[in-house]
């Protein structure tokens, strides 16, 4: 679709893709550090819209999950974007604590080497996960 009105308008105009979804990137608000992306579903935007806290769609567990419900690391929203093809949602948000599930603070925290493309660690855990995500 090459609709100059999508692309350039002021009408809010989601491209889901054929499973319902789409990709969203989470920034913080202050430092511009990209923390994680994550899908959302029509209903998971709705409510992050609606409720201001970062709200994404679990393709593996196949149900909504508000980030921080189980770790008590809330994302709180300050500012939500798209891209040009409203095909991509740009979060930028305060978050209380880490976004990596594994302990980090990002979920971006290996490095690509670009000889031998193994993974080089380029950042320091900041929790551990067995103690914040309980069986």
């Amino acid at each position: 679709m090459n609709d100059s009105n999508h692309e350039t308008g002021s009408a809010l105009t989601i491209r889901y893709n054929d499973d319902g979804l789409v990709p969203a990137i989470v920034q913080d608000a202050d430092g511009g550090e990209i923390l994680m992306m994550a899908w959302m579903n029509r209903e998971a935007f709705e409510h992050t819209m609606e409720t201001g806290r970062a709200t994404f769609f679990s393709r593996s567990r196949n149900k909504l999950w508000v980030k921080g419900e189980s770790s008590g690391h809330v994302q709180q929203v300050e500012s939500c974007r798209v891209d040009c093809d409203q095909d991509t949602v740009l979060l930028r948000v305060r978050s209380s604590g880490p976004a990596c599930h594994v302990g980090y603070r990002s979920c971006f925290y290996r490095e690509v080497q670009a000889g031998d493309r193994s993974l080089k660690f380029v950042a320091e855990k900041v929790f551990d996960p067995d103690k914040v995500y309980k069986a």
